[in-house]
């Protein structure tokens, strides 16, 4: 069963980690989610965005292998993803980039469901 709570980590860790990239440039962020960067303010809190993601993608690739931490990584995961979800779903009109992330944080959301079940569901007699 630990096998399989790491496994599913290891993918929701990837899943948040990989928008680290966009610390990178802001072209990077435009790339990813098809939209113009207007003036150096909104580049630099996405850039700082994408920080806070690999910091947040890093701790639950770590908790993946450190079982102590991995009902923190869960809540923050899940208040993350989730909260992504929400607001998308609650604003509306969003482009097809941030159509797919929606859609790559569901099934990220799944899978950390699965963990957490794993991990803390109904141990059977």
């Amino acid at each position: 069963m630990e096998k399989w709570i790491t496994f599913c980590l290891v993918v929701v860790g990837l899943i948040n980690i990989i928008p680290v990239v966009g610390v990178i440039s802001g072209q990077k962020i435009e790339s990813a989610y098809a939209v113009t960067l207007a003036g150096n303010d909104l580049i630099i809190l996405l850039r700082h965005r994408a920080l806070l993601f690999g910091i947040l993608g890093g701790f639950i690739l770590f908790s993946a292998f450190s079982p102590f931490y991995q009902l923190a990584a869960m809540i923050m995961a899940g208040v993350s993803m989730i909260g992504f979800a929400i607001l998308v779903l609650g604003t509306g009109g969003y482009n097809d980039a941030i159509a797919k992330v929606l859609c790559v944080d569901i099934l990220g959301i799944l899978f950390l469901f699965a963990a957490a079940v794993m991990k803390y569901g109904v141990k059977a007699a």
